[in-house]
């Protein structure tokens, strides 16, 4: 692989991963701030318990699926990243030629 798509892949996988860590971390914090001013309301027992045990269940889960995300991201980012890469490369380059179409149209 180029040099260069393989930083531009890198800094592309680090950047999703950083986001997604970020969003499981806001996830949590806002089910923690939820789960503690519904608790405020409950009066049973057991309706307390299955708030925490449904929260702490979502919490798991969310986390485990993103934690999978990012390692079949790793695993497999060449081919996720490198086709990005290429189609935001043959994008750039009609940009590049629509815009040089235009200027040589203007000066006709």
């Amino acid at each position: 692989m180029d040099p260069s798509v393989s930083a531009r892949t890198e800094r592309m996988f680090s950047r999703d991963r950083a986001v997604a860590l970020l969003l499981v971390l806001l996830l949590w914090i806002v089910i923690a701030f939820v789960t503690l001013k519904v608790d405020g309301m409950v009066r049973d027992g057991s309706i307390r318990i299955a708030l925490y045990a449904a929260a702490l269940v979502l919490l798991i889960f969310n986390t485990a699926s993103i934690a999978a995300m990012i390692r079949h991201y790793r695993a497999d980012r060449e081919h996720i990243y490198g086709l990005d890469i290429r189609h935001l490369d043959e994008n750039r380059a009609r940009q590049e030629q629509a815009r040089h179409e235009q200027v040589s149209q203007g000066q006709a």
